[in-house]
């Protein structure tokens, strides 16, 4: 009976393990069950997330073929962007009903010091569990957790924005830059990108500290807010992007200078934007206090917007070397897709590899843009050429435009608005104190050294075009962990719909009424300005001759124009005299190891093939006399006609061009040194 008893219960006991494991077992199973369906509902709404901003890019799309057909110009496509995610960002945040917490009350634990932890690890009955940190929800929100998971799913991370969407936006601008004007006007914009971005930031800082004290005595400050923070607003807040304002300057042919100043700002203020807010970051002054002013700290942040901007400008301009000079030592233009394929990924890579580096990406990018403009794009093939420009100027186009339309949705899906009417209202009235800071007093100074003047309906319609936009919005949106970056990105949510919704709607009437000329052919206005890259000699024989002034007066372009004329294009293009006639007689053999044979080929070549950045030549009356001084008549080569053949240009045509602008000549000769427009 003994062994009986102890038969049935072992069998009892193996029984009950079996069970115990099948039940453990059919546990497990559910539980992957479980995991997979909650992956699979995810997949989807994620799926669903991404579908929302294509619908939202695709009706933009037609609408703005609507507005381009019907000729309206009074809302732009980024305007009209925003007002489509505002639209899916209030369906998104009060149409759809909140699902109540499954735990009512959920567990409780006291942080004893440091910061939270980004992930938490658990131990549960022996399994470890992983949870990562999603961010803080607010008490109100407790029993909305299911809402507010779908509203985070469709708040993208920051660095999305930096790593994918900026990249083609700021290629773009310096890929497709417009030098011949760009380049008469540079001296004016580096001044308004560097000096006057600088002032805006200090005038916008100091003017928000005052705002900031003023709250702290009315009792609407409920945490803290430094001097630091009022200068990081004034750095993001400054990076102006018209681009409302420039696609109907473009689309009405408005006056290529005004174009090119406004243009050149917002594309090297972008950059400046971004460096000095990355100084104003690291401003670590010694001691207790760490925001206050320390004359140490102050010039070490110094030191490291120089690094940092100098750093990254030769880290682009480097990438774009190397692609230069790989697309002409190999065949791959006998490949355009692969050509294709290498210039886009070594583009994009210097974005990145900057920000690896610890420097500036947006500097990077740019730069490399400009320098694949003047090198890289003379070795493409004919449809590497046509690739390149069109691939990105649909990433620009479609990058700008989802981030537009994020900021409509933004409003109400971001959940750490922090919304102060004192704020708000003292930005407003600071960032136009700073625009007027910068822009005015500048013009000033830059007319006392300029023949061409930037006239005062020019100064207003720059300072009625500083709209903000995306480089201000990603600033604001890559920190929002404290109280004043939150009031900060919230404040700059509202600044950029402003101006693009009011400035850029009253771009067109604005125009009218400042008497802005439109209709303006770029390739005809040829109008130099002053204190650029171009002089007025006085007393020089209007007919042809050798001229009695030196032409060291323009010593600083010349110089760089003749070194990149006959050493680095040749090196790094198909273009250019051959490195055998400008190197010295003993560097023959490395001259003919980096001379392209197709230098030899195309005596054309050797005149630069870059258009307007080719021959200079000074232009008497008359005749026109080349750099070498020999002269010649009115039909003498001085630009390119848009087939890639030079064309002539008479006197009768640039006295034309003077007459539109209602100037009177000047007697002299004009020292004229064009810039080649490759885009």
């Amino acid at each position: 009976m003994d062994a009986v008893r102890t038969t049935t219960t072992t069998l009892q006991v193996i029984t009950a393990l079996m069970v115990m494991v099948a039940s453990g077992q059919e546990d497990a199973e559910m539980e992957d069950l479980v995991t997979e369906k909650e992956a699979e509902e995810s997949h989807r709404q994620d799926s669903v997330n991404l579908l929302t901003f294509i619908l939202l890019l695709t009706l933009t799309i037609l609408t703005i073929w609507l507005f381009k057909h019907r000729r309206v110009r009074f809302l732009h496509e980024t305007g009209l962007a925003m007002i489509y995610g505002l639209l899916v960002g209030v369906i998104l945040r009060y149409g759809i009903p909140a699902t109540s917490y499954r735990n009512k009350s959920p567990p409780s634990c006291t942080l004893a010091k440091g910061p939270a932890s980004s992930s938490l690890l658990l131990n549960v009955s022996g399994k470890f569990f992983e949870y990562t940190l999603k961010g803080e929800i607010d008490s109100r929100d407790i029993h909305n957790v299911e809402q507010n998971d779908m509203l985070r799913k469709v708040t993208f991370d920051p660095e999305v924005f930096f790593n994918i969407l900026l990249p083609p936006i700021i290629f773009h601008a310096g890929y497709s830059l417009k030098k011949k004007h760009f380049f008469r006007n540079l001296g004016s914009i580096l001044t308004y990108a560097f000096l006057g971005t600088a002032v805006s930031c200090f005038v916008i800082g100091n003017l928000m500290y005052g705002v900031v004290k003023l709250m702290q005595v009315l009792g609407q400050l409920n945490d803290k807010f430094y001097y630091t923070d009022c200068l990081f607003f004034g750095a993001i807040i400054s990076a102006t992007d018209p681009v409302t304002v420039l696609a109907i300057f473009n689309e009405l042919h408005a006056d290529g200078d005004l174009y090119a100043l406004l243009f050149g700002e917002s594309v090297m203020n972008d950059a400046v934007a971004i460096v000095l807010s990355s100084s104003i970051m690291a401003y670590q002054p010694r001691g207790a206090n760490t925001h206050m002013f320390d004359a140490l700290a102050f010039f070490k942040s110094v030191g490291v917007f120089l690094g940092i901007f100098s750093g990254s400008f030769m880290m682009g301009a480097v990438t774009g070397v190397v692609t230069a000079l790989v697309t002409k030592f190999t065949k791959l233009h006998c490949f355009p897709l692969l050509e294709t394929g290498l210039f886009f990924l070594m583009s994009w890579s210097t974005f990145l590899l900057a920000e690896a580096c610890g420097f500036t990406g947006v500097v990077s990018v740019l730069f490399c843009g400009i320098t694949q403009a003047h090198y890289t794009y003379n070795n493409l093939s004919v449809e590497s050429t046509k690739r390149t420009k069109q691939l990105f100027e649909v990433l620009h186009f479609l990058a700008e435009n989802f981030i537009f339309s994020y900021m409509g949705l933004a409003l109400f899906t971001f959940q750490n608005h922090i919304f102060s009417p004192i704020f708000i209202v003292g930005a407003f009235i600071a960032i136009f104190l700073g625009r007027a800071f910068n822009i005015y007093p500048l013009s000033f100074l830059l007319n006392l050294g300029r023949r061409h003047k930037i006239k005062g309906n020019f100064q207003h319609m720059m300072m009625f075009a500083g709209l903000r936009g995306a480089m201000a919005f990603a600033l604001a949106i890559r920190d929002t962990a404290t109280y004043a970056r939150q009031m900060i990105f919230t404040t700059t949510l509202l600044i950029v719909f402003f101006t693009v919704w009011v400035f850029g709607g009253g771009t067109t009437p604005m125009l009218s009424w400042l008497h802005i000329r439109v209709g303006v052919d770029p390739d005809r206005d040829l109008q130099p300005s002053a204190g650029t890259f171009q002089v007025l000699l006085e007393d020089v024989p209007q007919a042809g001759g050798q001229s009695r002034t030196k032409q060291e007066s323009a010593w600083l372009f010349r110089m760089w124009y003749t070194f990149d004329h006959n050493y680095l294009k040749p090196i790094l293009t198909h273009s250019g005299p051959p490195l055998a006639t400008t190197l010295p007689a003993y560097c023959g053999p490395l001259a003919s190891c980096l001379t392209s044979p197709r230098a030899y080929e195309n005596p054309e070549q050797q005149r630069d093939p870059d258009g307007e950045d080719g021959d200079l030549s000074f232009t008497f009356g008359d005749a026109a006399i080349a750099t070498n001084g020999l002269s010649g008549d009115t039909g003498s080569t001085t630009g390119r006609k848009s087939d890639g053949k030079r064309g002539g240009s008479s006197s009768e045509e640039l006295l034309e061009c003077e007459s539109d602008s209602r100037e009177i000549p000047s007697r002299g000769t004009r020292l004229v040194f064009p810039i080649q427009d490759h885009i």
